[in-house]
């Protein structure tokens, strides 16, 4: 049996979806691919601009304003419409690859994506793994199918002395563990 590895969501079985490949030999990164076209949208829409210019103006900041800009300042999820299994103790690391921003302007917010083995699978999405960005350019950024978003790494992880793994059964996908 096969202890880690990735495998194609079942209802995009027949999209003709690339499963993630690393790119050279030495490589530690398996290449994550778009499962569609996918239009990540500029951060720097009129909404946000006109934050920073209340803000440079020393202008009193209405709950309105806020939340106006936080419509278009916030990560969206491109979908990959892979899953991935792997051993109890092991992740897979979400990172950016090394172009994405430099080349692209296009960030993981977070820093880093954390795949829990439990995620396979689960019943909200299958265990869909989706990239999160933010694109940083001043125009939208147009991903297209099977362009390369994102890199995963499996790796090992330890356990505290003491934590008898009690935190109970994965409920749900994307972001079920908690805020």
């Amino acid at each position: 049996m096969a202890k880690r590895g990735f495998e194609v969501v079942s209802k995009y079985a027949q999209a003709g979806l690339t499963l993630p490949q690393r790119s050279t030999t030495n490589a530690a990164g398996y290449d994550f691919c778009a499962r569609e076209d996918f239009v990540l949208k500029s951060i720097w829409r009129y909404d946000f601009i006109r934050l920073f210019r209340l803000i440079k103006n020393e202008h009193p900041l209405t709950g309105e304003d806020y939340a106006r800009a936080s419509k278009v300042l916030k990560p969206l999820l491109v979908p990959t419409g892979i899953k991935a299994f792997m051993q109890p103790d092991e992740v897979l690391i979400l990172a950016n690859r090394s172009s994405g921003p430099y080349k692209r302007g296009l960030i993981l917010p977070n820093g880093i994506g954390v795949i829990d083995a439990d995620y396979y699978n689960n019943d909200a999405n299958e265990g869909e793994i989706f990239f999160q960005l933010v694109n940083l350019n001043p125009r939208d950024v147009v991903i297209k199918k099977g362009e390369r978003i994102g890199q995963g790494i499996f790796m090992p992880y330890l356990t505290a002395d003491g934590d008898t793994g009690d935190g109970g059964k994965r409920q749900g996908g994307f972001g079920s563990t908690g805020f």
